[in-house]
């Protein structure tokens, strides 16, 4: 008898060995149809694996990420046998889900080249195959017989990945007339796979090292739906036009310049002015929970990141040291702030009174991220933490990491982000060699965010082998006006860097104690932040944080001394205001400021200059008719307030 323990708990035997589709057939016939992959003692299996003992399982639909990544999945190696049925000796690199859909990296034969006008006759082809229906087939093989398959193949791809498997965890999957190295999951056959959209066509490095041959990488998204595909194709349409990209060259909030280098933004006057209201809105949260702004050298000694562990798990993603004209003296552009602020605790010695000791830096650190990587402002070589450390004693550590969740939630209001998932991630028991540290002090850190989360009534997730390698940690996953998922905030627990930093204070026992720290960065990176909010908004900033408030429109050149006036008295009420006095018909000016989303256009004229008005038009909004100059500064002050309110007691 084999018994199956169900999410809720309930058990259900079964009189033999039973796969996780019989399981859910047993449940419902619904369930049955929509049911896409299987967990198993925490493990994703494919539906059609048998079950042989005693489990407790979870069942995944379209609607768990568990789910959608077999379907993408599989329909990545459904791609990959489209590709070999036009292009027959085909090499294939890895073919993995991303955030939405799957790509594959490829080597066609005889130097041929994918261009986009391919894509559409491969997805011709994949649906073709995806209406047999082949069963997809989960095969384990050795590892001689493996690299003998993909040998006689030619693919030597393949045959580098199999060099460095585990004989006895090699597994491959079939489907028609293609079979893969894979360790799965994937769906039971092809003809869940309804509607196909290729998508992009890249260049890749295989591996990511530049070293490396450089293989074509295909993008595609596939849906159990016809319509779903439809509906998400409108959304990659609006996508384009919120592209954080074209947006801030419109509104002129950052740029890029080869000859500073790839992967530095360049912030221009609006967008740091951007930046700085999101730091002065922080700074004043920060100041109502306790902390002290300290600021720390954008290098240190090599060493110091060696204590730390970041040399280790970061150097090979980090800028080459920096060698001065000492010998062996050898500095390292900063990939974290965490370890100078352990050295600042270090500075004097701490009574168990002087605890918690909140330091917060908007520190700016570095990684030497692959060119074909760097996108925007949310992939970037030099990035500008919001960051902060709580140094706390271990009785201390729950209520700090409560107010820290807090001080997100504050953030989220501010900013309308109000579809957001909490989730903890915690380390892998499987791979102990990813993670610092004792297992007794991981369980401590583990135990206090569960805890934490329960006691503030939060809904979380757990996903194990996401913690940092240093501690456990709370990450935010929020939803933007378009559906789609980033990882915005997150709270870590640490109790390695205070070992490795001999950190101390001495306790009410007079005996020397380690605190508890506390990483927290509620924007993250400042520049990834500031892309996902313009596309979230499209632009269009609350406007307590727009860069530009408002500006005064002159009807013609006779007016400019009075808008000058106008744009005085409105930046003297600490309003944001400026004049767009270009020799231009109003019309013209109307149209170019609307497209630089400054929230509020000020017309004037001969009317307005001789009774001191300004005719008002929200962006987006149209005419609000016409305001005293003081009465609209009192408008705008209202709103500002109402925006923010509450927010700060």
């Amino acid at each position: 008898m084999i018994n199956i323990t169900l999410p809720d708990n309930s058990v259900k035997e079964f009189p033999e060995p039973v796969t996780g589709l019989e399981i859910a057939q047993s449940i419902s016939p619904r369930l049955a149809k929509d049911v896409l992959s299987v967990s198993v003692n925490g493990e994703i299996w494919d539906l059609t694996r048998k079950i042989t003992e005693d489990a407790a399982i979870k069942l995944h639909t379209w609607d768990d990420r568990q789910g959608q990544e077999a379907f993408w999945h599989s329909s990545a190696h459904l791609m990959a046998e489209a590709i070999e049925h036009f292009y027959p000796g085909t090499k294939f690199g890895i073919g993995p889900t991303v955030d939405v859909g799957f790509y594959y990296d490829i080597a066609l034969p005889n130097g041929q080249q994918l261009t986009e006008k391919d894509l559409q006759k491969i997805e011709q082809k994949m649906l073709e195959l995806a209406r047999q229906k082949n069963e997809i087939v989960r095969k384990e093989i050795s590892k001689k017989d493996a690299m003998e398959m993909f040998t006689a193949k030619n693919d030597e791809l393949k045959q580098e990945l199999i060099g460095e498997l585990e004989d006895g965890t090699i597994t491959l999957y079939n489907q028609g007339n293609f079979t893969d190295l894979c360790r799965g999951p994937h769906l039971p056959n092809t003809g869940y796979i309804k509607a196909i959209k290729l998508t992009s066509i890249a260049g890749a490095y295989w591996r990511g090292n530049e070293k490396n041959q450089m293989l074509t990488r295909v993008y595609g998204v596939t849906f159990p739906k016809q319509k779903m595909l439809e509906e998400y194709l409108v959304m990659l349409e609006e996508a384009k036009k919120r592209d954080h990209r074209k947006i801030g060259k419109e509104m002129e909030l950052f740029t890029f310049s080869e000859a500073v280098g790839q992967g530095l933004p360049l912030w221009l006057p609006k967008g740091a002015q951007l930046r700085m209201q999101l730091e002065d809105f922080l700074k004043k949260v920060q100041k109502m929970y306790g902390y002290d702004q300290v600021i720390t050298p954008h290098i240190g000694d090599v060493n110091l990141y060696k204590i730390s562990g970041h040399y280790e798990k970061y150097g090979k993603d980090s800028f080459q040291p920096i060698k001065t004209p000492a010998e062996g003296e050898e500095y390292l552009l900063k990939p974290m702030n965490c370890p100078h602020h352990c050295e600042i605790y270090k500075a004097k010695p701490h009574s168990y009174k002087d605890l918690p000791i909140r330091m917060a830096e908007f520190g700016t650190v570095y990684r030497y991220e692959q060119s074909g990587e760097l996108h925007g402002l949310t992939r970037v070589r030099g990035f500008t933490q919001d960051d902060a450390h709580i140094f706390c004693r271990p009785d201390q550590l729950k209520d700090e990491f409560k107010k820290v969740i807090d001080i997100i939630f504050i953030i989220f209001k501010a900013l309308s982000f109000d579809d957001y998932t909490a989730q903890i991630s915690l380390r892998d028991p499987e791979t102990p060699e990813k993670y610092i540290g004792k297992a007794e002090n991981w369980d401590k850190a583990e135990q206090a965010i569960i805890e934490a989360c329960e006691e503030k009534g939060l809904k979380t997730v757990t996903e194990k082998g996401e913690a940092a390698f240093y501690g456990p940690k709370l990450d935010f996953m929020i939803k933007d006006a378009l559906g789609r998922s980033w990882q915005l905030g997150t709270i870590q627990v640490d109790y390695n860097l205070p070992e490795r930093f001999e950190l101390e204070y001495i306790g009410a026992d007079d005996n020397r104690h380690r605190p508890v720290m506390i990483h927290r960065a509620p924007f993250g990176s400042m520049e990834r932040f500031v892309a996902v909010l313009i596309e979230h908004t499209a632009g269009k900033f609350p406007l307590w944080l727009a860069p530009e408030q408002a500006v005064v429109l002159p009807i013609s050149e006779k007016y400019n001394e009075y808008a000058q006036k106008v744009s005085s008295l409105l930046n003297n009420s600490d309003i944001r205001t400026l004049v767009d006095d270009r020799n231009e018909k109003i019309g013209r000016k109307i149209r170019d400021n609307e497209l630089k989303r400054i929230p509020y256009l000020l017309i004037v004229g001969e009317k307005e200059q001789e009774s001191e008005t300004v005719s008002v038009r929200r962006q987006g909004e149209g005419d609000m008719g016409v305001k005293q100059i003081g009465e609209f500064a009192g408008f705008v002050e209202d709103e500002v307030r109402g925006q923010l309110s509450g927010l700060y007691n």
